[in-house]
């Protein structure tokens, strides 16, 4: 018998009773939706994980800061302060200008934070003044509401320009675009430029990443970073330099350039302190995807029982089908058809229905997680991994529960089989 011939006829054979064919088929359907889904979801929250923390710019990442203590080994809760030399100089805007020119990172931004009063109305309020670059935006992802980010004409001659959170400017303006207008802070006039949109990491019904410090920017007000080391800070000083590598392979090295390099630029005295959160965030990244691991074990052999049922299910009606066609297994191998024959026509029957059972298994495991994605705000796609962890579960289901049905029938003396009924 050919391939065809017995997909055909296994087709048919499906056709010909159809509530028995769709019992049998429930419990292949029940166990690829609970396979795939529990994989999807899996799956799509480590991604979301992973992209959220990305996002944030947490990966491949290391934040230079002036060492002013640390901590005596002896006694943690001690602090000791260093004296850096007096012909050292500390970590300033010529530090972060050299390593933007001579080093090949990602992003790279400075970061200088004051306090300053504002007037609000009748009332003065602190506001949180940081001076950055435009590379600070782009690698926490916070997007402009209305205007532009500082250009490049804004950071090197170090402008007196202003870019507002979200919540300052919709606290102190309300409904009104502020751009192009005048603002006083402290005792310096900028010009507004541009307004933060509100944070898409953190919208409501998703997970929260970090909510809180993205909530304290977006109430800040940022001005470039050479016009706060120029204005506001005292010998260029500069609070921490954050430096991103391309990726995993980059990172090693740029972390070695970068202390080499500073090294070079303080006279080889070390006054200044890595935060080496690339390490750390690959860390927890392997750490996750471990968990992830365990839970997508446990899940698909909680979700696999579903198949096993449906398997028993595939092997009873498959028994039962032998009995049926008894007298049509006689009459096949009286005419010449083989063992083999009979074999394959049984075999093909079983994954037949187990792959119908697969496809509309995944068909309403999209549904579900479609359903999951508008109930939770979190995108929910289907990988193909999934997909194909469904579709071999399900054929490896149907081959096994017809394996004894298709042996057995190949085995029938076909003149017991014509004169079975009589």
């Amino acid at each position: 018998m050919h391939l065809n011939d017995a997909f055909r006829s296994s087709l048919q054979s499906i056709l010909n009773h159809k509530l028995r064919s769709f019992l049998t088929l429930l419990g292949i359907i029940i166990g690829v939706l609970a396979v795939v889904t529990m994989f999807s979801s899996v799956y799509s929250l480590k991604a979301l994980i992973r992209k959220n923390m990305e996002g944030m710019g947490w990966n491949n990442s290391i934040i230079v800061t002036a060492s002013g203590m640390s901590y005596d080994s002896r006694d943690q809760k001690k602090v000791v302060y260093k004296r850096t030399p007096e012909n050292v100089k500390q970590l300033d805007y010529s530090d972060f200008d050299a390593i933007r020119t001579q080093l090949s990172y990602k992003y790279l931004y400075g970061m200088n934070e004051f306090q300053f009063p504002y007037r609000s109305g009748i009332k003065d309020i602190q506001v949180t003044l940081k001076g950055t670059n435009t590379a600070f935006f782009i690698n926490k992802t916070y997007n402009l509401k209305s205007g532009r980010y500082f250009s490049y004409l804004d950071e090197i001659r170090g402008l007196p320009v202003i870019i507002l959170g979200y919540y300052f400017a919709q606290e102190q303006f309300g409904k009104t675009d502020p751009v192009g207008k005048m603002i006083n802070i402290g005792d310096s006039r900028y010009r507004i430029i541009g307004v933060l949109a509100k944070d898409k990491l953190n919208v409501g019904g998703g997970m929260n990443f970090n909510s809180w410090e993205r909530k304290n920017d977006l109430k800040a007000v940022f001005i470039p970073l050479k016009y706060s080391t120029t204005y506001l800070s005292s010998r260029q000083l500069i609070q921490y330099i954050y430096v991103q590598a391309h990726g995993d392979e980059d990172y090693p090295q740029l972390k070695t350039r970068v202390r080499q390099l500073l090294l070079a630029r303080h006279s080889m005295y070390p006054n200044f302190a890595f935060q080496d959160i690339g390490s750390m965030l690959m860390q927890i990244n392997q750490e996750i995807d471990s968990a992830m691991k365990k839970w997508n074990v446990t899940l698909l052999v909680i979700a696999s029982i579903s198949l096993i049922v449906g398997g028993i299910g595939l092997f009873s009606t498959l028994l039962i089908s032998i009995q049926e066609k008894m007298l049509e297994i006689g009459v096949r191998k009286s005419i010449g058809a083989t063992e083999s024959d009979i074999f394959f026509y049984f075999i093909f029957e079983a994954i037949t229905l187990a792959v119908l059972g697969a496809l509309v298994g995944i068909f309403l495991a999209s549904l579900a997680l479609l359903g999951m994605q508008t109930a939770f705000k979190i995108p929910m796609p289907m990988p193909v991994q999934g997909m194909v962890v469904g579709l071999f579960f399900s054929v490896l289901i149907g081959f096994l529960s017809g394996l004894y049905p298709a042996l057995k029938a190949s085995d029938i003396d076909p003149i017991k089989a014509i004169y079975y009924f009589d």
